[in-house]
Formats: C-alpha cells, sequence, structure tokens
C-alpha cells in the first residue's frame, strides 16, 4: 500500500470537482478555503470549482482537470471540491496511469467516492474519505472537522464515537445542532478486530460493482491475511435496495477475508416492504460482525475513514474507536 505525504505547512492543495460545481455556494466555499489557508496550506484550483451547475464541467473536462492536478509538482494533496450525483460519468476520461505514477493524497465524501475507490483498489494508493473542500465552513469549526485536519497533516489520532449527532441534514439546516444522542448497535456485542479498511458511500459503490473501477476483489484477495473492515456511507437507499446491494456485494465477492463491516446513520430513510436496516444487515450478512448506526457517513459528525490503511476497530459497551496504522 502506498501512502503520499501528508500536509504540512507551505503544502499545496489542488481542488477539482469531479462531481459537482460549487457556483451555488460560493460564500460558504470560501469560508472553507479561508481555514485551509489558515492552516498554512496554499490552494489550487482548476477552471470548473466555481461553476454553478450539479456536473463541475462535462465529463472529459473534470477528467482532465482532475488529472492535471496530479501532474502539476506544485500540488501536494488532492480534494473534491463537493458531492454530487454525476461523477461515474467521467471516470473514464481520468489518465490512471498518472495517477498511479504520481501518488498524491486524494479526499473526498460522497459521490467522490467513484474516485477514491478504484484509486485504492486498483493502484493501491491509500486514500481519505471524510470531507471535500468544501466541508469547512462551519463556524465555530465542530471537532469532527477538527480531527479530519489532524489526520491530513499525518497526526493519526485514535477517533472515538461522538456522544450526539444531528439529525437534520446539515444542507437543510439554519445552525449545525448536535441533538440526538449517538447509539451504535453490533449484529455481535463486543468486537475487537485490525484489518484493511475499504468502503465509501453505498450508493456510489453499488454503480461500479462489476465494472472496470471494480478493484474489490482484487484488493481483499491481495490482502487477504490482513482481512477487511468494510465501512459503508448509506446517503438514501431504501432498506430494501440497502440489503440488495449488500447481497450483490457478497455474490461478487467482496466480502471474502472481511473481518467486519461498519455502517453509517442513514441519512434518508426509507422502506418500500416496512423491512428495517437492521433487518437488512442481519439478513445480508448473518455471518459477519457488523456495527450500525456509526458516526460514519453523511449525519454529522462522522469519523475520517483512510482507504487501504490497516484500522484497528473496537467496540465494546455501545462505544467505539478507531486507530490506524500506515503499514
Amino acid at each position: 500500500m502506498i501512502y503520499p505525504e501528508f500536509l504540512h505547512k507551505g503544502s499545496t492543495i489542488g481542488i477539482s470537482a469531479p462531481s459537482a460545481g460549487v457556483g451555488r455556494k460560493l460564500e460558504d466555499f470560501d469560508r472553507s478555503l479561508s481555514l485551509l489557508k489558515k492552516k498554512g496550506w496554499q490552494i489550487k484550483e482548476t477552471a470548473s470549482v466555481r461553476l454553478n451547475d450539479v456536473r463541475g464541467g462535462d465529463a472529459k473536462t473534470r477528467g482532465e482537470e482532475l488529472t492535471s492536478l496530479f501532474k502539476d509538482n506544485e500540488v501536494d494533496f488532492v480534494m473534491a471540491a463537493a458531492g454530487g450525483d454525476f461523477l461515474n460519468e467521467m471516470l473514464e476520461y481520468v489518465n490512471w496511469n498518472v495517477l498511479k505514477k504520481n501518488p498524491k493524497w486524494l479526499m473526498g465524501a460522497s459521490d467522490p467516492t467513484g474516485l477514491l475507490f478504484p484509486y485504492t483498489t486498483l493502484y493501491d494508493v491509500a486514500t481519505i474519505y471524510g470531507a471535500n473542500a468544501g466541508s469547512f465552513d462551519i463556524e465555530p469549526l465542530p471537532k469532527y472537522l477538527k480531527n479530519n485536519l489532524e489526520i491530513i497533516s499525518g497526526n493519526l489520532i485514535i477517533q472515538k464515537s461522538f456522544s450526539r449527532y444531528m439529525k437534520t441534514p446539515g444542507f437543510l439546516a439554519e445552525k449545525i445542532e448536535f441533538d440526538t444522542p449517538v447509539r451504535w448497535k453490533s449484529t455481535q456485542g463486543d468486537i475487537h478486530v485490525n484489518g484493511r479498511c475499504i468502503g465509501g458511500c453505498i450508493d456510489v459503490l453499488k454503480d461500479l460493482i462489476g465494472t472496470k473501477f471494480d478493484g474489490a476483489k482484487k484488493f481483499v484477495k491481495k490482502y487477504q491475511d490482513d482481512g477487511t473492515i468494510w465501512y459503508f456511507d448509506n446517503f438514501s437507499q431504501s432498506a430494501e435496495v440497502f440489503y440488495r446491494t449488500l447481497v450483490q456485494m457478497k455474490y461478487a465477492g467482496w466480502f471474502d477475508y472481511t473481518k467486519a463491516v461498519i455502517v453509517g446513520r442513514v441519512l434518508f430513510e426509507s422502506s418500500e416492504t416496512g423491512m428495517s436496516y437492521e433487518d437488512a444487515v442481519k439478513l445480508a450478512l448473518p455471518d459477519i460482525p457488523v456495527l450500525y448506526q456509526a458516526d460514519v457517513g453523511h449525519t454529522i459528525p462522522s469519523m475520517t475513514m483512510i482507504n487501504g490503511a490497516l484500522l484497528d476497530l473496537s467496540f465494546e459497551g455501545k462505544k467505539a474507536e478507531l486507530n490506524y496504522s500506515l503499514k
């Protein structure tokens, strides 16, 4: 596993818009960049980042602009500007050989899963799931984002489950308010495992299964001696679609050598038949320990996940700890 160099004072963060542009929220985006600059980091944006569109340019342009950041020797670390819905259409326009020859940390959240997952599973370069470049606009900055800044600076802090989360989607609320108790749950009681961390937004991962951008079987087989710890951020899959997706992944060999699965809280819950998300994980993965309603994904606070890293996962007495090592 290749671990690129973390950020330090004077580093340059390259930002492109592989999914949506940020034009509809420029003030918030600039506030986020201002915080990153105060950390001593420089910013370099590609041309299409500030488009006011659900696509940050046509697919070919987005692929070329992302690739340009990996070609650019002045760029040390790459972030996606924002999430969205249409990232997967640009994947064929990414020059993956350039990304392979010039490994850099690539960080994003939500739709950027479509980039992070193949970069780690096919090319053995670790990636970070946790925030986009526009995520740091909250004042005062909450602990989960402070944790992210520590990690991308190379301080691999132990992340502990939070006490309260925000029930209302952050992008629909007037203010950030952590108002609901956090209750991680387990299908098999206390859990203490170590394995390679991999995952992302399951709404996006589903569209990669069986495509040329699906490196899951290669990844889990290569690291079978370590075993795998999967994590899934469910944005809006219904309980039934979530269940079928897990079964599909199982049929595709994704869960070979799996030691545990972490499932985040669902942002937009729904069910067509009355199935619960708890039913879904228990029916789909009866033989694998699953932690669910976890601090992972779209409901905040959320933990920073390092794809490809070794993860010590501990769950005891309804509390969890995540500790990464880069080996």
